[in-house]
């Protein structure tokens, strides 16, 4: 299996283009995605109960099975709490696309993320519709375009790619994502766009989505919020003519194996540029009671704003991960844990068998310094493992997010 960054037109017979419309300040604003042929859809939604218009629709599309040939996202507004209108001005997008590709609207996807509350300048992204499809390309400039489209307060754009093979047809996958802050376990503040031109059944399409979104999106946090607008889908357009995969045979772990790398790069691809963070965390539990205990644990870790701030401040303070263990609510004996932390710098153990041991601050410090620490857990509870990444908080998280408005 080969892992690139080729971006969403990886895959044969899909088309992307990035542009700026006038949305955002001297920033490529909107961006679609367009198959050649209708393609099965799945995907997978915030769990906040207040949701964007487009996920609204999005999800109406999902139950009806809808197929998908286009996606249009805008970046700068996110059409969130915008009541009626908001609505209207959602569908108008919709509308819009469809009429310049000759499509069905129910083809069309809608995304947007930005500033919650405000109404979208719909005049503008209209006419930036019309303007743009012309663009549209199969090439690599045309996903690079589009990844940077949707970017609000990312620093750096988020491409991954792979091809594997299905019998004897090379099948690929090409992504893009959008995250920097209000990232949280249980989807967050993202947008994650999958093309494939493998070809599948839509109910398998979907079972592979939503598995996978359990051990890559959510099992990260930036900051403890969940977005209003969050959603991670995929297209899967058959061009790569393999035999339909029907159940879940050889053919479809090598899709899930495929699917579960790129998600988990996206996933850390958010993570190394969350707002603000000088260093990612990587937490590994293993010997939990049960795998949803580790995914427990792990979330609780990542996402408690005491472990965040240590390790900003490069302090061994050990006690908080083992404090955020506590309260997360999983089955676990404190007396069988055992915890080190580790990076390129060097590894030291601080617990064992819950017995604190006395350790070098000097080489704490020094493994602390870097930009990349992993913080590995032993329970004797059972079997259970699960990985997840967070950042640490910094002053500039506060700086971003104090005047995001402006």
């Amino acid at each position: 299996m080969k892992i690139n960054h080729n971006g969403v037109t990886e895959p044969s017979g899909f088309y992307a283009c990035g542009r700026y419309t006038g949305m955002k300040y001297k920033r490529r604003d909107l961006a679609i995605v367009y198959s050649d042929v209708p393609a099965k859809y799945a995907a997978v939604f915030t769990t906040n109960r207040v949701k964007a218009a487009s996920i609204i629709r999005n999800k109406q599309l999902l139950d009806s099975k809808s197929l998908i040939q286009a996606i249009v996202i805008n970046s700068g507004h996110a059409n969130s709490c915008t009541g009626k209108q908001g609505i209207i001005n959602n569908q108008g997008m919709a509308e819009s696309l469809a009429s310049v590709l000759n499509l069905d609207v129910n083809s069309v996807l809608t995304a947007s993320t930005g500033v919650i509350g405000v109404q979208l300048p719909f005049d503008i992204i209209n006419k930036g519709i019309e303007k743009s499809c012309i663009f549209l390309s199969d090439d690599r400039q045309g996903a690079i375009d589009a990844a940077s489209a949707i970017m609000t307060t990312d620093t750096v754009s988020k491409e991954v790619s792979a091809q594997f093979n299905i019998g004897e047809k090379l099948v690929r996958i090409g992504a893009m994502a959008k995250g920097s802050g209000m990232i949280h376990p249980n989807m967050a503040t993202m947008l994650a766009f999958i093309t494939t031109d493998l070809n599948i059944t839509q109910s398998l399409l979907q079972k592979a989505m939503s598995d996978s979104v359990i051990d890559t999106y959510n099992m990260i946090s930036v900051d403890g919020d969940t977005s209003t607008n969050d959603m991670a889908c995929i297209l899967a357009n058959g061009l790569a003519g393999n035999e339909e995969i029907t159940n879940e045979n050889d053919d479809y772990q090598t899709f899930t194996k495929a699917l579960n790398l790129i998600n988990i790069e996206l996933a850390k691809m958010i993570i190394k540029d969350g707002e603000g963070a000088t260093k990612t965390l990587e937490t590994t539990v293993k010997g939990a009671k049960t795998k949803e205990d580790a995914r427990m644990l792990c979330k609780s870790i990542i996402r408690s704003n005491l472990v965040k701030t240590a390790f900003f401040g490069e302090d061994a303070n050990w006690g908080r991960i083992i404090c955020a263990m506590g309260y997360a609510g999983a089955d676990m004996n404190p007396d069988g844990l055992s915890l080190r932390i580790k990076s390129r710098f060097g590894s030291i153990r601080l617990v064992e068998n819950g017995t604190p041991l006395h350790f070098n601050e000097e080489l704490a410090a020094e493994i602390l310094k870097d930009n990349s620490i992993e913080i590995l857990v032993t329970l004797s509870d059972g079997d259970g493992e699960a990985k997840g990444w967070g950042c640490d908080m910094s002053y500039d998280y506060i700086r971003i997010n104090g005047d995001y408005r402006t």
